[in-house]
């Protein structure tokens, strides 16, 4: 079974309210940028990657369904998304509970941003690499 049909599947378990939230967050963390990948990881996890990066790890739980972006902490958030995480140094999260309505350009934007962050990265990790002299 690929990942995209696992998360097909855990949808369609879904029948309460959570089942269309996630549906609706996973098209516009798909319609942010056409390269996404979607990914199964961590023993049930649907995980949203682009270029071998994760981007966002989504997953429902009894009461919300939370999308965890990995370094959270690095990325802009004019309109406030993020409303779980702050303890930490990296990651940030959004708990989305029955009845709350997600600003989907924002959550797109905030998708792109993670896009933006990893690709920096990864240039600096590159950049460094190539600065090392040679033994």
């Amino acid at each position: 079974m690929t990942p995209s049909q696992q998360i097909d599947q855990l949808i369609a378990g879904l029948t309460d309210w959570r089942g269309e939230t996630f549906a609706g967050i996973r098209k516009t963390i798909l319609a942010a940028d056409p390269d996404i990948v979607e990914e199964w990881k961590w023993m049930g996890s649907p995980v949203w990657c682009l270029d071998g990066k994760n981007i966002v790890v989504g997953n429902a739980h009894k009461d919300k369904v939370k999308l965890t972006f990995s370094h959270g902490a690095s990325l802009p958030d004019p309109d406030n998304l993020f409303n779980n995480g702050f303890g930490g140094k990296v990651w940030r999260a959004i708990d989305v509970f029955e009845g709350d309505t997600l600003n989907e350009s924002a959550l797109k934007e905030l998708v792109r941003a993670a896009i933006d962050y990893n690709h920096a990265k990864k240039k600096k990790a590159s950049a460094a690499t190539r600065a090392k002299p040679q033994t």
